[in-house]
């Protein structure tokens, strides 16, 4: 549905060219909910509104649904353009008019007449939860409400994408769950594919089925949400995912083991992270261990959640015994898909 190829951004500044997007390619597939996520100033904002040529790259293609945006004339962009619709961070609502002619303000400019409109907006009205607030001003709504009237603008054209430019950062938390709730209830209902940028790994974690992660411009990590989660490579993933999933033992557990190591009477011991995901979660993996390799194993931490329904976990164990069966123990369990860390407690 989306290709960029070879993406460059260079923006004038004061002190010479700025480049904010460096040579990105990402291929988002048909009917998915792909999310893109940086810190304040990767380049996440330049990137999403490339998608829809807001902003023309310096350098590059953008294919959307087949076509090649950089190569349209300004009338057949314009007609490109209401195939995707956007939804932003702070509404865009305007105060004067009303939740239902906000939602329909596309279709006016398009010439669509007064009963076509109501025909295409009461049932976006209804599918966002507002109809019963179609009289309403934006001041008289609450910032939960006036997203969801940015959403039912945003599908008023029917679009084939749906981008969302950090469209839960103004929120709450618990108003940010039910509109990430609402996207991907838009994206199964109408098979749209949605684009979500956001600095927060929590609305990654809640909606989406791939991720890429955008540092200075540059795409340095993208793959399946669950293989993220369970298998950051980067230290900016690392720091994004800790949010979540700490990915530094807490003081404490590394005194712990200290403790434990000096009361060794022999053998080894090591402090193991075990990160798993899916299935891998409900086996018996610490007692088999115990059973088949006859290592002493102390739980000291951990955590397990969800990414729509697929478990996934990090748990600190202390284990010791034999050195070559603690070896073989940890073979097995890399072998099995379980990602294993041999955690470090000096210093």
């Amino acid at each position: 549905m989306i290709d960029l190829r070879g993406i460059t951004q260079i923006y004038p500044g004061p002190q010479g060219p700025v480049e904010a997007l460096r040579g990105i390619d990402l291929h988002i597939t048909p009917g998915e909910v792909f999310g893109i996520i940086g810190r304040s100033g990767a380049g996440k904002s330049s990137l999403v509104r490339v998608i829809n040529l807001l902003n023309r790259p310096t350098r590059g293609e953008v294919f959307v649904a087949g076509r090649d945006l950089t190569l349209l004339n300004d009338a057949d962009l314009r007609a490109a353009r209401r195939d995707i619709g956007m939804v932003f961070q702070h509404f865009n609502l305007l105060s004067s008019r009303t939740v239902f002619d906000n939602a329909a303000l596309p279709l006016e400019l398009a010439g669509m007449d007064k009963a076509a409109i109501r025909g295409r907006v009461n049932p976006l009205l209804e599918l966002v939860g507002l109809s019963a607030l179609a009289d309403r001003y934006p001041a008289q709504i609450s910032g939960g409400q006036k997203q969801r009237v940015g959403i039912a603008r945003a599908l008023a054209s029917r679009p084939k994408v749906l981008l969302s430019d950090e469209a839960t950062s103004a929120l709450d938390p618990e108003t940010t769950r039910s509109i990430l709730a609402l996207l991907r209830q838009v994206n199964k209902e109408l098979g749209l594919t949605v684009v979500l940028i956001t600095h927060q790994m929590q609305v990654i974690k809640q909606v989406a089925d791939r991720v890429a992660v955008i540092d200075a411009g540059r795409i340095v990590e993208q793959g399946p949400v669950i293989d993220v989660f369970t298998r950051p490579q980067q230290p900016i993933t690392k720091s994004l995912i800790d949010e979540i999933v700490p990915q530094e033992l807490p003081a404490s557990v590394l005194d712990h083991v200290r403790h434990l190591s000096g009361q060794l009477q022999g053998g080894v011991g090591q402090l193991l992270r075990l990160s798993y995901s899916g299935e891998r979660a409900y086996q018996p993996i610490l007692s088999r261990l115990i059973r088949e390799h006859g290592l002493d194993l102390s739980i000291l931490h951990g955590q397990i959640d969800e990414i729509q329904d697929q478990t996934f976990g990090s748990l600190a164990v202390y284990a010791s015994g034999d050195g070559a069966r603690l070896q073989n123990a940890i073979a097995q369990l890399r072998g099995e898909g379980v990602v294993v860390e041999e955690v470090t407690t000096e210093g």
